[in-house]
């Protein structure tokens, strides 16, 4: 079996993240020449190139980009393991991370890692979570950057095991003085003669699949005004600039206080479901395995047909 540094494993992701060994020097606040032996070292291991020379720079080859997802799994997992062998050197319980899209974070997730952590038996638990959109938290745990993830079940999950989690709605939400607020549900058909809040960061992969219907029935949405959160998309729809579409967590949350008139979206994508995602179930540490148990054990019933 051969043996990999992890120091210079750890300067090759560096090197192919900034293009160049000597910003992966200054990164790691050593000489260059530190960095290209390695390297040297690194491709001598390997028995083949792991770098082109760009006219900017420096890019991975094919059996590079390899290695470099190799390469930051194990780094990874390596600082997964020293963190929850430091949490029970502190008289912990153990250490859990997790990603999460936000629409699981504003919906059940916090409520139940609280409860999770409040029982006796999990009270020296660390949990960190981290929010990201779906096809982030599906990368970073197929990489290992976490144990486990929750996400929308439209996304890719290529190389991880899932198991659901819950169900909700998108809807509309609209000011209750707006010509839509009479209306006990709409279509996408229906919102095309006003203007929608829009923005990528804001909806992620729901952004996308909206687009994408939109385009394919020769339609176009008003998205004139562009935000970067919940927050700021319901202060936008509470001001009477747009209207738009949220995931219900967030519209009984917030919008009922803004005076917002929620709307059914009589539309086949309009329910999502949500996952719990890990690399491998075995493999879990004993408080991520309790951690996923409990989330499987709360999930509302009808999240058992997300699958």
């Amino acid at each position: 079996m051969r043996s990999f540094d992890l120091t210079s494993l750890e300067l090759f992701v560096s090197a192919c993240e900034t293009g160049s060994m000597v910003k992966a020097a200054q990164r790691a606040h050593i000489v260059t020449s530190a960095v290209s032996k390695r390297m040297s070292q690194l491709e001598a291991r390997v028995g083949v190139p792991l770098f082109a020379r760009k006219a900017h720079g420096m890019a991975p080859t094919d059996a590079g980009l390899a290695l470099l997802e190799h390469a930051r799994a194990v780094l990874n997992g390596v600082d997964r393991m020293d963190q929850d062998m430091q949490a029970y050197a502190a008289g912990g319980g153990g250490y859990v991370r997790i990603l999460a899209s936000g629409s699981p974070i504003v919906g059940p997730l916090v409520s139940d890692i609280s409860t999770f952590l409040k029982s006796p038996g999990n009270k020296n638990v660390h949990v960190e979570m981290e929010e990201c959109n779906s096809p982030g938290v599906i990368e970073g745990v197929r990489l290992g950057a976490a144990s486990l993830g929750v996400c929308w079940d439209a996304t890719s999950k290529v190389d991880l095991q899932t198991l659901p989690y819950y169900s909700e709605e998108v809807c509309l939400l609209v000011p209750q003085t707006h010509q839509l607020a009479s209306r006990s549900e709409v279509k996408l058909t229906d919102l095309l003669a006003f203007p929608v809040v829009g923005g990528q960061p804001l909806y992620g992969t729901l952004q996308g699949l909206i687009d994408r219907l939109a385009a394919q029935a020769g339609l176009h949405l008003d998205q004139k005004i562009v935000v970067h959160s919940y927050e700021a998309a319901l202060r936008v729809i509470a001001s009477g600039l747009a209207i738009g579409i949220m995931p219900s967590s967030v519209a009984e949350l917030t919008g009922a206080a803004l005076g917002l008139k929620q709307i059914r979206l009589n539309e086949p994508w309009a329910r999502r479901k949500y996952l719990i995602c890990f690399r491998n179930k075995a493999d879990l540490a004993p408080a991520a395995q309790r951690l996923l148990h409990h989330l499987q054990r709360n999930a509302p019933s009808e999240g058992a047909s997300g699958a």
